[in-house]
């Protein structure tokens, strides 16, 4: 069994109000729009770390990490790139890799709008983890955390991790609530 936590679009953004959530992690899967190499430094030095460049991702990301990325975890199958598309309108590309590849879990970022769904024509599952910097148009920053276990996604949830560009907690705000939220698969 892994620990897995999915993460996308962070933008430069160090992401320390999320560190907390990824203690437990056996690895750490970014799914593009980094930004800065200096930003993902920690997460980097705390597990096993895969990642793909996003369309701002500059030349030193470009040079760590691939467009595409695909790898077995725990017996399943994983196809993983910045820019894809949803069911049933991939872009072509995309398409022709899920069609080629088959894998069991599809994952993309960019949207930045977190999303969860399966593709019964392709017969895999599709996972966005938002955006959990600060730049964008999403509301709400948010992540995923699952296990896979013998080929099955387990105890999956979704992680809010607050507004998208409060930055700091006003004297009467309350705290974001960041427990996880289960998700049903």
């Amino acid at each position: 069994m892994k620990k897995i936590a999915l993460i996308s679009d962070n933008h430069s953004f160090d992401g320390n109000d999320m560190i907390k959530h990824l203690h437990d992690c056996d690895e750490i899967w970014h799914a593009g729009d980094i930004g800065s190499l200096e930003s993902i430094k920690e997460m980097r030095d705390m597990c096993t770390f895969r990642a793909v460049y996003g369309n701002i991702d500059g030349h030193a990301v470009r040079y760590e990490f691939p467009l595409n990325l695909s790898w077995e975890c725990e017996g399943m199958s994983i196809f993983m790139t910045h820019i894809g598309g949803y069911t049933p309108k991939y872009y072509k590309r995309v398409r022709k890799i899920l069609e080629e590849t088959k894998p069991d879990l599809y994952i993309c970022g960019h949207s930045h709008i977190l999303r969860v769904m399966p593709d019964k024509d392709l017969d895999l599952l599709h996972m966005n983890p938002g955006a959990y910097g600060h730049h964008g148009f999403h509301k709400m920053r948010t992540m995923l955390k699952f296990e896979i276990n013998e080929g099955a996604i387990q105890n999956a949830n979704v992680i809010e991790l607050g507004l998208r560009g409060k930055l700091g907690r006003r004297k009467n705000s309350q705290k974001p609530d960041d427990s996880p939220t289960d998700l049903d698969l």
